[in-house]
């Protein structure tokens, strides 16, 4: 229930902010006309990721056994591709994302067009709907309970959406970059776990038959049936007798994962500026010499030489 909650809270708030941002916007702008507009491509977005999430279920449950396991090996993939491209992408991007939709929506009305933000919002749900669905699919095929998954996912959708109705209200002020690298970091478990169960499942495919080696028995932690068992598992993935090979992919997918995003951010941006760029802001080069252009300073003994 744990993994499916956060899986739809995050999406969901992420496909909230932009449908509510862009809201506010119009609604300050006192454009009704385009914010009907911007609606009919939220909805049709909305139900367009519910008819793939169905097809991709019925396609499933159509096939033999072992080429069921194919399918989820491929569906797993994919869902790990897309959600380590999202963590990437929103460590980046979370504060400035209001000034860039504002920006691109005052665009949009300039052009004289309310098309641009029909597009727009029909484009940002359905990719945030797009990867809710894969990810949630492929979380809950490989969890103890379809159930509990289902409403862990539901209630994380509702409080999204609740979230994005106060930003439009503008009766929520949300620190976007604490969020998301809170539900980065959980995330980034959930997809290491996920990455585990792909090469599980390739296996049962027979698509990998090496490193299936047993690498260590968690049967004293991961006890099946009991609630940590059930938490450890739908959360980090871990299983009582992992194979060598999904091991290894947990190790290497979840440690530079979670450096990279609990990482700060002004600590990464101050690493990575030129010594050129720090004494140009009055901070000492690397090297103790001063900056391009600026002379040393003169020490007393000098001046009174």
């Amino acid at each position: 229930m744990i993994p499916t909650l956060v899986i739809g809270l995050r999406e969901g708030v992420e496909a909230s902010l932009i449908v509510g941002i862009i809201a506010a916007f119009l609604n300050r702008n006192g454009r009704r006309d385009a914010l009907r507009q911007m609606w009919i491509g939220v909805i049709a977005a909305v139900v367009l990721c519910l008819l793939i999430g169905i097809g991709l279920v019925a396609l499933s449950k159509e096939l033999p056994q072992q080429q069921q396991e194919g399918l989820e090996t491929v569906i797993g993939a994919f869902a790990v591709t897309m959600v380590t491209f999202m963590i990437l992408w929103m460590s980046k991007h979370a504060r400035g994302m209001k000034k860039e939709l504002e920006g691109a929506a005052a665009q949009a009305l300039n052009t004289g067009s309310a098309r641009a933000l029909v597009v727009m919002a029909f484009l940002a749900v359905l990719r945030e709907g797009f990867e809710t669905a894969v990810f949630l699919i492929s979380v809950i095929q490989n969890s103890t309970s379809v159930t509990s998954g289902t409403a862990g996912a539901t209630i994380g959708i509702l409080v999204a959406i609740a979230i994005g109705y106060g930003i439009y209200r503008g009766g929520v002020r949300l620190n976007l970059g604490r969020f998301f690298k809170i539900t980065g970091l959980v995330l980034v478990l959930v997809a290491a776990g996920l990455a585990m169960t792909v090469f599980h499942t390739a296996h049962e495919a027979g698509w990998i038959n090496f490193g299936q080696g047993q690498a260590v028995d968690l049967t004293w932690l991961v006890r099946p049936g009991t609630v940590l068992a059930s938490l450890l598992t739908g959360v980090l993935g871990l299983q009582p007798t992992p194979t060598v090979v999904e091991a290894i992919v947990w190790l290497v997918y979840a440690i530079p994962m979670l450096a990279y995003v609990a990482w700060p951010r002004g600590q990464r941006r101050s690493a990575g500026k030129p010594a050129a760029a720090q004494a140009a802001n009055g901070q000492p080069a690397a090297n103790g010499q001063p900056a391009a252009g600026k002379p040393a300073p003169t020490s007393s003994s000098s001046a009174h030489a």
